[in-house]
């Protein structure tokens, strides 16, 4: 028995194996029994034009499997998954499993609409992600995703893990790809080069004869594996009515591996397998380029949630116990200890301690709280233990608040513009109708249709857009890799095009202008003491000031040792006691030594820390958070530009203005959240800026994903990496001015290679079009743009940006 195609999903099977059916007097054939019954639903439901769109396209035999779907009506589930929207309706986002082309979007949309209950389905092609909106009232969560099962799909909840895998997949696809594309070509070129000399100084024809089974041999892969995602691109380009570079890359090296076969075959005329795996190589690498361009934004997500506790402990009735974040209600009493994350927003009820915001803030001194003060998720307790009133649910609370905020951020991301895009768009439909009359108007002439074949696939290989294709992806490749001898990062190749575009740079102060640590700026030594008395003491807390006079004396004595201290006690939001032998060890702020009887009046700007050893002061430390090096003279550098400079800081206004006198900055935002800071940049974009903005918290995450470019710091927070489109190594805000120097010098070559590559056509194609080029020089003129193009970029790395 012959093989037959599953009427629902493509599939072929032996004939003797089907399940087979009718429908009038059309003969049904089906693989199992859930293909036969997802075509009679889809049918029954009016949906049945959904195989028209199919065509030919494979799908996933239909397996419809409930047994799980208690689980998404759960408590836990919905408040892990489940957004709750003010009108009483609720909002997931799904991935859609078995999503192999537009026509399976379009079925599961209809479908879902047709769901009573559900408001809105939308689904993204790119990444299988569904967005629905549903009434609880009429349809449950659990009924929309056995809908979405039993037209032979599955649905499960949104997981940022999940889109990674996706990711790496086809990097990995394209990467092997490559590879032989590569192999291809340099083992093709050798053969090459005896061809071409034997085609100017003559050749026997059984060589010849080798040389071209051998090319063939090396071109089949390169052309249908290697070059593949340009069939697929030009396929469903044909579907949707489109003509773009990947129909004219695809149809040019078809054509000359076509008539190259026929060549061989009939032994009459030249073969292009040369040109055919050259095509195909050039673009496949400038594809490439694309894909490792994608950002990993889905782990900044699990970046944030990840550092944040998943229980707190509740008193309840004199009673403790942990209970999940998810569970916690407005008024519950949560206990934080020192060292643990706030993860719900409260009020201080009972206690008093220091917090560290600088993740929320970037205020790098300590904050303190007692009875009244409120309490901030993300917000780390240092030095105490206390209870507090919660405010808000684990929903509603801040750091949930930045993790929605930074999500939609990221989905309003600007799209780059790519130049070379636009133009192959018109480029690539004007190649082909030139072509295509140029093949007739030969074969009307001369009536020889090999030649009017031989013609037309000039035009189309001596306009491949090789050279078009590499002007922006060879010159970012190599602005890139100058950037990276300058500890400078850019995640994506096209980031350089938006940077050199921009005419607004934002900068946070804390860890971006400033180093981010309380360092110290002045030491007083009142009395002779061992110093080995004052870092032991130093070592027993986390408190950064505490930190901050550690290096100090480290940096000035590198076998500094320590002794064993006694009685250590942690002062809340004051200091630290301890005892060593008969001496009694005091450290912290002026108002801790005021409240043990110690005079010490100071008026500073800077953070103090003093030292009394037995009720005796015997030094004071000043400590502020240092400007980095070079600051000042990089930013002036920077608005020497054209740049427009601007300062956004959680800071309050004194410290800001301080830093902002000092390096040259005359607009400043102080006492910003991180909301704030996002609203800034949204009214800078409003004033027609393209803004890069750098910063190096957790604070600044939402303001970078809003921003055109976003840099961050080296040892920056994980979040603000994750989300940034440019890292700075070095962590010096010089780095900032080279990064514009080098993306500025890079899109000029861009626009100097697409001029070339324009030119180049211009005059090219009339030629080929009038028979004055065959293929083969075609073939050695595409190879030459593409040389131009490569050598142009290279000169990038000639430029002086010191």
């Amino acid at each position: 028995m012959s093989n037959i195609n599953c009427t629902h999903c493509n599939l072929e099977f032996d004939e003797t194996v089907m399940i087979k059916d009718q429908e009038g007097d059309k003969k049904l054939y089906f693989c199992c029994n859930g293909c036969q019954g997802v075509y009679h639903l889809l049918n029954s439901e009016g949906l049945g034009n959904f195989y028209d769109k199919l065509g030919d396209t494979q799908l996933e035999p239909a397996s419809i499997e409930n047994s799980d779907l208690e689980k998404f009506d759960l408590e836990g589930f919905h408040k892990k998954y489940v957004k709750d929207l003010d009108d009483e309706l609720s909002e997931i986002n799904l991935i859609i499993e078995g999503i192999h082309c537009s026509a399976c979007v379009w079925l599961n949309e209809k479908v879902l609409h047709k769901r009573d209950g559900v408001i809105e389905a939308s689904i993204n092609y790119t990444n299988n992600k569904a967005k629905v909106v549903w009434d609880p009232d009429v349809v449950k969560l659990s009924q929309i995703i056995e809908t979405i099962r039993a037209i032979g799909y599955n649905a499960y909840p949104y997981d940022p893990k999940l889109q990674e895998e996706r990711a790496v997949k086809v990097r990995k696809d394209y990467y092997s790809r490559i590879l032989v594309a590569v192999f291809g070509t340099m083992n093709i070129m050798w053969l090459a080069i005896a061809h071409y000399a034997g085609y100017f100084t003559g050749i026997e024809d059984s060589f010849k004869n080798i040389l071209n089974i051998a090319e063939f041999i090396l071109a089949t892969p390169v052309l249908f594996y290697s070059g593949w995602v340009f069939f697929r691109g030009a396929y469903y380009g044909y579907k949707n009515g489109i003509v773009n570079m990947d129909t004219l890359v695809a149809s040019g090296a078809l054509s000359a591996y076509l008539y190259s076969i026929y060549a061989m075959i009939t032994k009459h005329g030249d073969v292009y397998f040369d040109s055919v795996v050259m095509i195909v190589t050039f673009v496949l690498v400038g594809k490439y380029l694309e894909v490792l361009s994608k950002k990993h934004a889905v782990d900044t997500l699990d970046s944030i949630m990840g550092s944040t506790p998943t229980e707190v402990t509740v008193v309840m009735d004199g009673q403790k116990s942990l209970v999940s974040v998810e569970n916690i209600e407005v008024d519950d009493i949560i206990e934080l200890k020192s060292g643990e994350k706030v993860v719900i927003d409260g009020v201080v009820i009972l206690g008093e301690g220091s917090f560290d915001e600088s993740s929320l803030t970037g205020e790098s001194e300590p904050i303190y709280k007692k009875d009244g003060d409120t309490i901030l998720s993300g917000s780390l307790c240092l030095d105490s233990v206390l209870r507090y009133r919660a405010t808000k649910d684990a929903s509603n609370s801040l750091i949930s608040s930045i993790v929605n905020l930074l999500e939609e951020s990221i989905t309003k991301k600007p799209k780059i513009e790519q130049l070379a895009n636009t133009i192959s768009g018109y480029f690539s439909t004007t190649i082909l109708v030139i072509a295509l009359l140029t093949f007739v108007g030969w074969y009307m002439i001369n009536g020889s249709f090999e030649e009017a074949l031989i013609v037309a696939i000039s035009v189309i290989v001596i306009a491949c857009p090789c050279a078009l294709g590499l002007a922006t992806p060879m010159s970012t490749l190599v602005g890139i890799s100058v950037a990276a001898k300058k500890n400078i990062l850019f995640k994506e190749a096209t980031f350089l095009e938006t940077m050199a575009k921009s005419d607004l740079l934002a900068l946070d102060k804390t860890g971006t202008i400033t180093q981010g640590r309380p360092s110290v700026v002045n030491e007083k030594l009142l009395q002779d003491f061992d110093s080995r008395l004052l870092y032991s003491l130093l070592l027993t807390s986390n408190h950064p000031i505490s930190k901050g006079v550690a290096r100090h004396l480290e940096s000035n004595n590198s076998t500094l040792g320590t002794l064993d201290l006694e009685n250590i006690k942690s002062i809340e939001a004051k200091g630290i006691r301890a005892e060593y032998k008969d001496q009694e060890l005091l450290g912290g702020n002026a108002s801790f030594m005021a409240s043990i009887g110690i005079n010490a009046e100071e008026e500073s700007q800077n953070s103090l820390f003093l030292f009394a050893i037995d009720k005796k002061l015997v030094a004071k430390f000043e400590l502020t958070d240092t400007i980095r090096e070079g600051a000042k003279e990089a930013i002036e550098q920077i608005q020497n530009l054209g740049i427009k400079v601007v300062m956004l800081t959680g800071d309050h206004s004194q410290s800001a203005n301080k830093v902002a006198k000092e390096v040259g900055i005359s607009q400043i935002y102080s006492r910003l959240l991180p909301q704030d800071k996002a609203s800034k940049i949204e009214e800078f974009h409003k004033d027609g800026y393209k803004v890069v903005m750098a910063g190096d918290g957790i604070n600044d995450t939402i303001a970078l994903s809003l921003s055109d470019i976003a840099i961050a710091m080296g040892n920056g927070a994980d979040t603000a990496i994750s989300v940034s489109d440019v890292v700075l190594i070095d962590e010096k805000i010089s780095s900032i001015y080279y990064a514009y120097r080098i993306s500025r010098r890079t899109f000029r070559a861009v626009k100097e290679n697409l001029g070339f590559s324009l030119l180049y056509n211009v005059v090219a194609v009339p030629l080929a079009v009038l028979g004055f080029v065959n293929p083969l020089v075609a073939a050695l003129s595409m190879s030459l743009s593409s040389l131009i193009v490569v050598a142009n970029s290279m000169r990038i790395k000639n430029m002086k940006y010191l």
